[in-house]
């Protein structure tokens, strides 16, 4: 007999914790093995955490526990879902981020694969049925078609069966015990085959920073190099270096715009050693993925935030390309950021993190400017060629601004035809998606929102929908208003959408790609715009913030940010420095070939230091002045921060509880600890659930952790409400 503890599927601060069953059956089962299980009338699935053998009956267990227990349904895995080390780096990112067990293995692990009953429908391996020689002697075949065959498979060893047709010839074959049928592994996702290339010479500067970054006994290494100063090829060059070594190597990119291209630099230099993990991939393309690297057929791995849970062994190097992007941070639990698990995994192996951006995050830049990290600087572009001229355009100003097209500034405009003239490509940064953000009645003033989470319903005119941002809740287009009935529907602001049409009416003959979520979600398409606009079939391409980060599009001599200023309204404590790294990001696109680059900068804010640091792409002066604004408010860096969230189904209830958290907290009298709120969120009903927040800033969690995470296990599924933490939140 033997008593297991179970976590179950639902990943719940209030069920974080072990279940007690029995198994008396023939199969092995081990910690992290999957367990169909009864749990609450149900059949649930979960994953063991402790086996215990005992030579006691179920009666004489229950008699010891005072409680009856139930016997595991079914054991589900063969070995354990995880390695040693990924088994040890769950525990780690659980305890960080104060996430439970359960989510955090939802996380790590392709869908079939994971610890929960969906999984069970999840795909599986897939096969295909081969052809292997086993006797090249020609004596006893009947026919030439059986002597091509033959003859085929001696020439390749094994074949696949549907390319050797004639299934007559085949069994006479298998007959006569020349050939024998045998089933093999089929990828359901193959990367290109490209070219093989050489690696290219390295500048002074790049093997300046090579070399540092190689020689460095710190295990995290800032690479603070401009746009276009060919920090790719120094990540190329470092995981030539590692491989040689017998190591593997990890390449996150922020966005899975970004993926194709940095697939395909690694697969020239690197051929068939690599593999690709992303929420891009079919699940069924994701489980092969996964498989391969697991296996130890794939040494390089590319994808974007959730590759950093990789199954890849004796790992050397692991990097994160534009680093700084908040992508690589998770909104829901377990509330994790790539960067901070990169450098746990780099403990168990002795690896080496290497954190890539031309604007660093301000909590990265300090850490590297106290000495945690090492700092390796490269200032110049490759090819030598100056970054773009920048030029702000006051958009308050009615005489830079165009009749009827009043988000368009007539040096926009001017300089949009002067390029197309030229037959230069141009790039338009629009970072809000749809036609119109704002929709409302003319006449009574009412404003359409989700009636889910009460955010301003977008207007998308492609589908003539109306699209809410934050949980996708769609619905038609309005005929009328719904509250005075009047037809007279207005709609106000603009999105990618709507630029675009501006754009095709002032330049008629352009050819225009646009590119945003809405238009990545159909599958390869992203991919396919992206390599239509490099290879010149376009001639602007407008779009959010994935056209604006990593891309290296040589004929783009002018990008234009339409609205620059849009960021500085978010809520978030990041707003100005995610302005100016969107800012720099996007100028650096322009003039990386031999034209120059040019910049014009829209903005209703004209005097904001993060719009005229970011036009000058002076990232110092920007750290100088935002710091001491952190400073000032106790913002990381100088703070950490955690988010507690209380939820419920009955608003009066997250209110009272988030106000006695907040009681029991201030109780405590913890040292340096600050609690704000409890607060309304921006996104405030969402899924049934009300919820409120307390912003905690802290500068040590030795004392306050073990307290938050006691809360947690104490009032979470109490009352109705349920507790959960946002560890490191980029915004509040």
């Amino acid at each position: 007999m033997k008593i297991l503890d179970v976590y179950i599927e639902y990943g719940k601060t209030s069920l974080d914790r072990p279940f007690s069953y029995l198994y008396d059956g023939p199969k092995n089962v081990e910690p992290l093995f999957r367990v169909l299980v009864n749990f609450g009338k149900q059949t649930v699935m979960g994953f063991v955490s402790r086996v215990q053998e005992t030579s006691q009956s179920k009666e004489e267990i229950e008699e010891a526990n005072g409680f009856s227990l139930s016997f595991v349904e079914e054991i589900i895995d063969e070995e354990p879902l995880l390695n040693e080390e990924l088994s040890r780096l769950a525990g780690e990112v659980a305890e960080y981020y104060l996430a439970p067990k359960t989510a955090v293995l939802q996380t790590m692990l392709p869908s079939s694969l994971r610890p929960a009953r969906s999984a069970l429908k999840g795909p599986k391996i897939a096969y295909e049925t081969w052809v292997r020689l086993l006797d090249p002697n020609e004596e006893g075949l009947t026919s030439d078609k059986q002597v091509e065959m033959l003859r085929l498979l001696a020439e390749n060893k094994e074949v696949l069966k549907k390319d050797l047709g004639s299934p007559s010839s085949l069994e006479k074959l298998i007959e006569l015990k020349k050939a024998a049928l045998f089933k093999k592994e089929k990828d359901r996702f193959q990367i290109p085959e490209f070219e093989k290339e050489q690696a290219h010479p390295l500048t002074i500067e790049q093997s300046r920073a090579y070399q540092k970054i190689l020689s460095t006994e710190k295990e995290v290494v800032l690479l603070q190099g401009v746009t276009g100063s060919g920090k790719t090829e120094v990540y190329l060059h470092l995981s030539e270096h590692y491989l040689s070594e017998g190591k593997n190597v990890l390449m996150l990119v922020p966005e899975i715009s970004l993926t194709p291209i940095m697939v395909e630099y690694f697969s020239r230099r690197f051929q068939n050693n690599v593999a690709i993990l992303h929420s891009g991939l079919t699940p069924a393309e994701k489980y092969d993925e996964y498989r391969k690297i697991a296996s130890g057929r794939a040494r390089i791995v590319i994808g974007a935030r959730s590759a950093i849970f990789a199954p890849l062994s004796n790992i050397g190097l692991i990097i994160l390309d534009e680093e700084h992007v908040e992508s690589y941070k998770q909104d829901q639990s377990p509330t994790y950021h790539a960067r901070e698990v990169a450098i746990m995994r780099a403990k168990h192996f002795g690896a080496k993190v290497l954190l890539g951006s031309a604007t660093p995050s301000l909590e990265s830049k300090a850490r590297a400017m106290k000495g945690v990290y090492e700092y390796v600087e490269m200032g110049h572009r490759v090819n030598e060629k100056a970054l773009p001229s920048t030029e702000i355009v006051d958009l308050s100003k009615p005489y830079n601004r165009i009749p009827g097209y009043d988000v368009f500034s007539k040096k926009l405009i001017a300089k949009i035809k002067e390029k197309l003239d030229r037959h230069q490509q141009i790039i338009l940064l629009m970072n809000r998606r749809g036609y119109s953000p704002y929709i409302g009645c003319h006449d009574c003033g009412y404003v359409y929102k989700c009636p889910n989470c009460g955010s301003f319903l977008t207007y998308h005119k492609n589908d003539n929908m109306l699209k809410c941002h934050h949980c996708d809740y769609v619905a038609k287009y309005p005929d009328k208003c719904p509250e005075c009935g009047s037809t007279k529907i207005k709609r106000t602001g603009y999105g990618t959408e709507r630029i675009v049409k501006k754009i095709e009416e002032l330049a008629p003959n352009a050819r225009i790609a646009r590119l945003d979520s809405d238009v990545a979600k159909v599958r390869n398409r992203l991919n396919k715009t992206l390599e239509e606009f490099r290879h010149e079939q376009y001639d602007v391409l407008i779009g959010t913030q994935m056209i604006a980060k990593g891309h290296d599009f040589p004929k783009v001599t002018l990008v234009g940010v339409v609205q620059a200023d849009l960021g500085l309204y978010s809520p978030s404590y990041r707003a100005s420095e995610n302005t100016f790294e969107l800012l720099t990001q996007a100028v650096g696109r322009a003039g990386r070939s031999k034209e120059s680059g040019e910049a014009i900068i829209q903005t209703f804010n004209p005097f904001d230091y993060a719009i005229t640091t970011g036009a000058k792409q002076d990232y110092e002066a920007f750290y100088k002045k935002e710091m001491e604004n952190r400073k000032i408010g106790k913002l990381p860096p100088y703070y950490y921060l955690v988010v507690i969230k209380v939820r419920s189904k009955n608003q009066e209830k997250a209110a009272e509880a988030a106000y006695d958290i907040k009681a029991d907290l201030e109780k405590q009298q913890f040292d340096k600890v600050y609690a704000i709120g409890p607060a309304t969120p921006y996104i405030a009903f969402q899924g049934g659930y009300f919820t409120k927040t307390i912003l905690v800033k802290y500068r040590v969690r030795d004392e306050l952790f073990p307290y938050l995470k006691a809360l947690g296990k104490r009032l979470s599924g109490r009352a109705g409400v349920e507790l959960s933490f946002d560890v490191d939140p980029i915004d509040y």
